[in-house]
């Protein structure tokens, strides 16, 4: 059933509009979608709550409001909203997968969609994130194309969880490693690789507590973007590991 918002006063629409940011998202255990094609991705993993749309909406069964352009652009992240926006619940944290892709201090929205994408492709279908941008950040969201709503998303401390998982291989980037990529026969049935801030890399820390350090071999170039190194390195791990 349908109903109809005209003012951005509402306090609903109050409400909706709080959780453009993460401390209400976390409150709230909801975040917002925009645009037919995210809306039905939640819709499919069943995790779309209400819609807030200004002509069409595509499904009955879910609670619904009819805006005006006005409201719609309260909601919306966007300079130009896309007539529909989603409220989705978060996903529940599930067990961990024999590939994990774990983000040490990564800031760029789009490298994180990016690498969602790729993880999801590729079978790395958890990622651990600490100090990185919120997975649940509109960014990030459009970014990741609807992979958000296929992956195992899960905030928490990278040393306690490298400590508490030792049955997984883990691999990290390091510019300073003599060991390249395309070099390593991986073996292991559980493996988890670890990339770092976009600038500083992975922190010594961490790095001091991995054996396998590995770089991608490359030419003219002696680095790459953090979500195109990421997607390489899970590709080709992904050829190797059944």
């Amino acid at each position: 059933m349908s109903n109809t918002i005209s003012s951005i006063q509402n306090n609903l629409i109050k409400d909706i509009t709080k959780l453009k940011l993460k401390k209400y998202r976390q409150e709230n255990n909801q975040f917002l979608i925009e645009g037919y094609h995210l809306v039905q991705e939640a819709y499919s993993a069943g995790l779309l709550k209400q819609i807030f749309y200004l002509e069409e909406c595509p499904y009955k069964d879910i609670e619904s409001y009819q805006v005006t352009e006005t409201v719609l652009k309260k909601l919306s992240a966007l300079p130009s909203p896309q007539g529909i926006i989603g409220v989705c619940i978060l996903p529940v944290k599930k067990a961990l997968s024999d590939k994990v892709l774990i983000l040490d201090n990564v800031q760029d929205p789009g490298n994180i969609g990016t690498l969602m994408r790729s993880a999801s492709s590729f079978g790395f279908t958890t990622i651990i994130a600490e100090n990185s941008v919120d997975f649940f950040n509109d960014k990030v969201i459009r970014s990741s194309q609807g992979a958000v709503f296929k992956l195992n998303l899960i905030n928490t401390e990278i040393i306690s969880f490298l400590k508490n998982n030792r049955d997984y291989s883990f691999y990290v980037t390091d510019l300073k490693s003599d060991i390249f990529l395309e070099d390593i026969n991986f073996t292991s049935k559980k493996i988890g690789v670890i990339l770092g801030n976009e600038g500083m890399g992975v922190s010594q820390e961490i790095l001091n507590l991995v054996d396998n350090k590995i770089k991608i071999k490359m030419q003219n170039m002696e680095s790459l973007n953090v979500g195109v190194a990421g997607s390489i390195i899970m590709y080709e791990i992904s050829k190797g590991v059944v």
